[in-house]
């Protein structure tokens, strides 16, 4: 089966986070097994789900391992002028949903995995496939969770995330977080009376607003970054009944993006503090007035060194000079912070193109992808 083949069935199953994608991965175990390729499932609690690992080759420690996530974001109140999951080649593009991110790569994935079970390796070649990525790199966690228990790991790991096929090296850590605003309902008649939780909550973001303004002028900096510095953004703001009732209660969820090195923890105790002090003042007349900040999840940063030995590997693969950070989180930073296996992001494709209508994969894109993989193959096979 060609890769464009393999694309559009990918893009035929509609693996949006909240939905399963089993039938997604039981396509490729069997596409992976009528190539001789023994894979492994590993499935969530409710057995909707699985993430899937694949080797080809010689046992043994080393190779390297191609990384994919196979969930995709919602298409609800867009303006999709294809349909979103089939596949329609137009203009030189693939479109569809998760053609960018990250179906593209990994159908080229996939196509390399088949071709070198064809080949007498000497390194062998691994296939990771994720779930759960987009709400924040959950699924994939069993897999680490297997490999972190294996008695071998992968030498080296490409993270296949759209980046134009540029060499990243490094993207920045995040944590969500949420801060939950306990004020006094009332009768709006009687407001003053009342402590409103959601005057409260905004209260609180021009606390998350200031102390972005700070880092922006005064944190440390990463000039590689389109956004030098760490982020601090509020996402969602929940509260109230209705215009009548004085809201008792308000929930507002924020996020870091920081940079490597960066003190978050420093960073969300400052947040802290200006939350205490909303609430300090108010506690004569209103006891149970706070603002509890808690940690949701987070997932880490990737800086992998430029000098590094994967970037001159890869480098080599593609014929690129220079190297990228790139401003979207990926699985990469679990896979080097958890297993320690040095790791670079590179796949075809741009975010510009993600998370929007008419999602689409240059096929040119495509195709250098695939001359990058079929490299590989040849340097596994003659021993790298």
């Amino acid at each position: 089966m060609q890769t464009r083949d393999i694309l559009g069935h990918l893009i035929g199953f509609d693996t949006v986070s909240h939905r399963p994608n089993m039938a997604l991965m039981d396509f490729v175990r069997d596409l992976l097994g009528q190539a001789g390729i023994a894979s492994v499932l590993i499935p969530d609690a409710g057995g909707g789900k699985a993430n899937l690992y694949a080797t080809v080759g010689p046992g043994g420690a080393g190779g390297v391992m191609l990384s994919g996530h196979t969930d995709v974001v919602p298409v609800e109140g867009q303006a999709w002028t294809h349909p979103p999951f089939e596949l329609t080649e137009a203009g030189g593009r693939y479109y569809g949903r998760g053609t960018a991110d990250m179906k593209g790569f990994v159908a080229c994935a996939i196509a390399a995995m088949i071709d070198a079970a064809r080949r007498p390796l000497r390194v062998p070649l691994h296939l990771a496939l994720s779930y759960d990525e987009e709400i924040g790199c959950m699924g994939v966690r069993s897999l680490v969770d297997m490999l972190a228990s294996a008695p071998v790991r992968p030498r080296f790991c490409i993270v296949g995330e759209p980046t134009g096929m540029q060499v990243a090296t490094g993207h920045k850590g995040k944590v969500a977080l949420r801060a939950t605003c306990q004020g006094r309902e009332g009768h709006s008649a009687l407001a003053p009376l009342a402590l409103n939780a959601l005057h409260l909550a905004a209260d609180f973001v021009g606390v998350v607003r200031s102390v972005q303004a700070r880092v922006a002028a005064e944190g440390m900096k990463d000039a590689d970054y389109d956004v030098a510095y760490s982020t601090l953004h509020v996402g969602k703001l929940n509260g109230g009944v209705q215009v009548n009732i004085v809201p008792n209660q308000a929930v507002v969820d924020w996020e870091i993006r920081s940079l490597a090195g960066e003190d978050v923890a420093g960073l969300i105790a400052e947040v802290e503090a200006g939350a205490a002090a909303i609430v300090a003042p108010l506690h004569e007349a209103f006891p149970e007035a706070a603002i509890r900040v808690e940690r949701l999840w987070d997932y880490p940063g990737l800086g992998t060194p430029v000098q590094a030995e994967v970037v001159n590997f890869v480098k080599s693969l593609t014929g690129a000079n220079g190297t990228i950070k790139v401003a979207f989180g990926t699985e990469g930073g679990l896979f080097d912070a958890r297993l320690g296996i040095p790791t670079v992001i590179c796949g075809p494709g741009s975010m510009a193109q993600g998370h929007k209508p008419d999602e689409y994969v240059s096929v040119e894109q495509m195709e250098r992808c695939g001359a990058m993989l079929a490299e590989l193959v040849a340097r596994l096979e003659a021993g790298i």
